[in-house]
This record gives structure tokens, sequence and C-alpha cells, in this order.
């Protein structure tokens, strides 16, 4: 599991082929991403994923488990 202190505020988002799909707007409690909604891929909307989606940290970019098809369907739109 990834060390969430590693996970930082405006981080790219992106899948597991390295498609965007979103910025880190900041920490939610201790097992959710809030991604920023100005994020052109986020329709104006907050979303959150799961800390548990993360596989790893590279530099200044979050890289999930997931494709981006499986990232939308399944995170909460807020």
């Amino acid at each position: 599991m990834v060390d969430k202190s590693e996970i930082k505020e405006h981080a790219e988002v992106v899948d597991n082929n390295g498609n965007i799909v979103g910025v880190v707007d900041h920490l939610e409690g201790d097992h959710e991403i809030k991604l920023a909604k100005n994020a052109p891929e986020s329709g104006g909307q907050h979303h959150l994923i799961p800390i548990s989606w993360v596989d790893r940290i590279e530099e200044n970019q979050v890289v999930l488990s997931k494709s981006i098809s499986e990232v939308e369907q399944n995170w909460k739109a807020i």
C-alpha cells in the first residue's frame, strides 16, 4: 500500500495506461482522494476515488491500478 503522505495536492492522477484521470485537490479523510473539479477531465465536478486504487507515486504523479473506464464507472461525483 502507498504511503498516503506521498500524495500531494495538485499532483496529476493517471490510470494504469498513463491516461490522465484528473488532479488531486486534497485527501478526503483517511481513505479517499478528492479530485479537483477544475481539471478538464472532471466535467466541472469533484470526484472521490479510494486511496486503495493507487498503485504507486512517481514524481508528481499518482498512478492508479485501474483503467480510466474503470475509474469513471466507479468514482463518486460530489
